[in-house]
């Protein structure tokens, strides 16, 4: 039972979150303090934890609900603090040391509850799950991600091809353009391929970028007609904040790890070499099991509580808060990572 609800962990996040709209100055910044430093510290203490259920157990826990409800859980969760959040900034002066902590802090919950959840519950089949996943990912106007993310990314991850595979040299600071805006192309260019497929008009209601767009449109005229310019500003620095966050995570999950590329043209099967692999336990939990990366793109279908560390997988020094805060300062990171592809 431990082992489920330890998952559960997460939503340490949004309490942290509902305190910083409940306070003011440096206070508000308590999320951003709780998971870029008191976790980092941390993981410098507690050793990664490798294992992996057997089969048996695998197969158990792979068809156990209380998983997915864990999922579900977010929905409302985020739903809620994006409400409450648009009505506390509302009172708060935008020149304040608060107003900048609450829009960091609502960032952060973009990208972990909005971003990262909406991406596990993108890659079900089911397409309430799915649904779900894309209303998550509007609370950060990011559901571009799910169709490049799902036909383009996997397909294309650790290839010159890939819009999210960071390049060795490449610092984060250009990553995130060209990740951001070049998975955006794509999706527009998968779904209007997809359409034209079908027979379809390429701008109908059956094209889920024209879908997506029409509700990023609709959410922000909602905040702008329901409050004002600075709750909308606001909510725009907000989902910025999550879709850095979203890009920062993408950088550091394949930063310079590369393909072969055969004989014939194509590229190998992507493999547990292809993704950086984490198993410090605080960033593990907090993203559902994303940092088992290697095993999720080796079997993008597999659930995050099954995913497992296997042996082949380029190892990081520490688990995801860590390697985030290393990517911003480029020199560093280059120092630390470039070193381990070469190996």
């Amino acid at each position: 039972m431990m082992k489920r609800l330890k998952y559960l962990f997460v939503y340490i996040l949004p309490l942290s979150v509902y305190y910083s709209f409940n306070n003011v100055g440096i206070k508000t910044f308590f999320p951003i303090i709780l998971v870029f430093g008191i976790v980092p510290f941390l993981e410098l203490f507690l050793k990664p934890d490798r294992t992996n259920f057997d089969p048996e157990k695998s197969l158990k826990e792979k068809n156990n609900r209380f998983y997915d409800w864990i999922l579900y859980l977010s929905v409302p969760v985020q739903i809620l603090m994006l409400a409450s959040f648009l009505y506390v900034i509302e009172l708060t002066p935008i020149d304040s040391v608060s107003f900048v902590g609450k829009v960091f802090s609502m960032g952060l919950l973009c990208g972990v509850l909005g971003i990262n959840i909406g991406h596990e519950l993108g890659h079900r089949s089911s397409r309430l799950e799915q649904l779900l996943g894309e209303i998550l990912l509007l609370t950060s106007l990011n559901t571009h991600f799910l169709p490049y993310h799902n036909e383009g990314h996997h397909r294309e991850v650790a290839t010159p091809s890939d819009a999210a595979t960071a390049k060795k040299g490449q610092t984060l600071y250009s990553f995130w353009f060209t990740s951001h805006f070049g998975s955006y192309a794509k999706a527009w260019k998968i779904e209007n391929n997809r359409m034209k497929r079908k027979g379809r008009f390429v701008f109908s209601l059956s094209n889920r970028m024209v879908v997506y767009s029409l509700a990023n449109v609709l959410l922000l005229g909602s905040i702008y007609y329901f409050f004002d310019l600075k709750v909308l500003f606001a909510f725009l620095a907000a989902s910025v904040i999550g879709i850095l966050l979203l890009e920062t995570v993408n950088y550091i999950e394949h930063y310079g790890l590369l393909r072969s590329k055969k004989e014939s043209g194509r590229y190998e099967r992507v493999n547990a070499s292809h993704s950086w692999n984490s198993d410090h336990q605080i960033g593990r939990l907090m993203l559902f099991n994303l940092s088992r990366h290697s095993d999720h793109h080796y079997k993008a279908s597999k659930k995050y509580q099954i995913l497992e560390s296997l042996p082949e997988s380029p190892q990081m020094p520490t688990g995801y808060p860590g390697m985030m805060m290393l990517s911003l300062i480029s020199p560093l990171w280059f120092s630390v990572m470039d070193d381990k592809i070469a190996s």
